[in-house]
């Protein structure tokens, strides 16, 4: 089986855009990645894309080519761009093509998002109490996990301090602002112990990677980055999700838990050995409990890291180094491959302002959605042996 490598990479702004459909956005982003590859849409054997709010991947060949190359839809939410990229991998390492792209984008309507129970298998009772407000959920997840691991909950407000401090150096970004953690904690609450600043909003964007057999990588690029791994998983019995109906006796991992697991398993890399970290910051609660998910560090160990700026970009373990979805905001179909997108700026050094020192060489990634889904990636600077 062949090695994967990425040999372009291209984005549209994060944020609002008016004006400027969430299709004209993936566009722009796949030509962009066209031309950081040096490569044509008729070069292209294979697509995989998708979005929630804009529509059909697929139907982008209207606008870079009708070549009638195989175009394939992923939904997934919160998991779409990355389980577009797990097409795309298994598709080059089965040996079925050697080179395609990769798409994800969406345009949200302004507002929290707005789901049918119904969607989801679950009755209309859970959306009548109130739990289908993911404001809500994410709340009571994080009281009990401070609690279970005596963390305090002052810890909330600089972590997204440290996002808006990230994403001010991001040109992508939509929250060029910086927030004093005073400031943040003093916002108005939104569902105990979060305030308002302490959550994403859903935004617009979109990212496409060129993707090729490893070997064939110097014939596109002098600075490849490999896909050493690309990983998803579903949720358990007993574990408590965002959109799931019961919380069961016995509790069961997150399916962050093995995604990440089976991610460091496949590139045979440890979690100690990742240099920049991209993971699912919906909610500053949720950085905190996926740092520990994703076995970057011990659970209950957060708060020294955090607090000793161990997860800022100079830190010794740089997390959402492009300011994550708190400054970015959440295109669904988009923002796994944001994270994607960011590591292979990093291990290139190409990322400016927000550059993590000292040459990274291995990146991972992380998407957590609903209803309990999780991506993950490991990069590599160097290709896997």
């Amino acid at each position: 089986m062949s090695g994967v490598a990425i040999v372009g990479i291209g984005m549209h702004r994060f944020g609002r855009t008016e004006g400027v459909s969430g299709r004209a956005q993936a566009v722009h982003a796949a030509r962009r990645a066209l031309d950081d590859a040096g490569l044509r849409f008729s070069d292209m054997q294979f697509g995989f894309g998708g979005s929630h709010s804009a529509g059909d991947a697929d139907t982008l060949v209207s606008e870079l080519g009708l070549t009638g190359l195989p175009f394939i839809n992923v939904a997934n939410g919160c998991a779409t761009g990355g389980s577009a990229l797990i097409a795309a991998d298994a598709a080059i390492r089965s040996g079925t093509h050697d080179l395609g792209i990769v798409i994800g984008f969406d345009k949200h309507p302004r507002g929290a998002f707005d789901t049918d129970p119904a969607d989801h298998g679950i009755g209309s009772w859970y959306g009548e109490t109130g739990m289908m407000v993911t404001t809500q959920f994410f709340g009571m997840k994080i009281q009990r996990y401070l609690h279970d691991h005596g963390i305090k909950p002052d810890v909330l407000a600089e972590v997204s301090a440290k996002a808006f401090r990230n994403g001010a150096r991001n040109p992508m970004a939509w929250r060029r602002k910086e927030m004093a953690a005073a400031e943040i904690a003093a916002a108005p609450m939104i569902s105990h112990p979060l305030t308002q600043y302490m959550y994403c909003s859903p935004a617009e964007g979109a990212v496409a990677l060129v993707l090729c057999r490893a070997e064939d990588a110097h014939h596109y690029t002098d600075r490849p980055v490999y896909l050493a791994a690309a990983t998803f998983r579903s949720r358990r019995y007993g574990s408590f999700e965002v959109f799931s109906p019961w919380l069961a006796l016995d509790r069961a991992d997150s399916p962050t838990v093995e995604a990440s697991a089976a991610a460091f398993a496949a590139a045979g890399i440890a979690p100690s050995a990742v240099d920049v970290a991209q993971i699912q910051d919906t909610e500053s609660g949720a950085e905190l409990m996926h740092m520990a998910e994703t076995g970057l560090c011990a659970h209950g160990e957060q708060e020294e890291l955090i607090l000793s700026g161990a997860t800022a970009i100079e830190g010794r373990l740089p997390i959402n180094t492009d300011g994550g979805c708190l400054a970015n905001g959440e295109p669904i179909g988009a923002s796994g491959l944001r994270q994607v997108h960011e590591n292979v700026l990093q291990l290139r050094g190409d990322a400016g302002e927000h550059q993590v020192p000292g040459n990274p060489q291995v990146g991972f990634t992380h998407v957590y959605g609903a209803p309990g889904i999780s991506a993950c990636t490991v990069l590599t600077r160097e290709e896997p042996s």
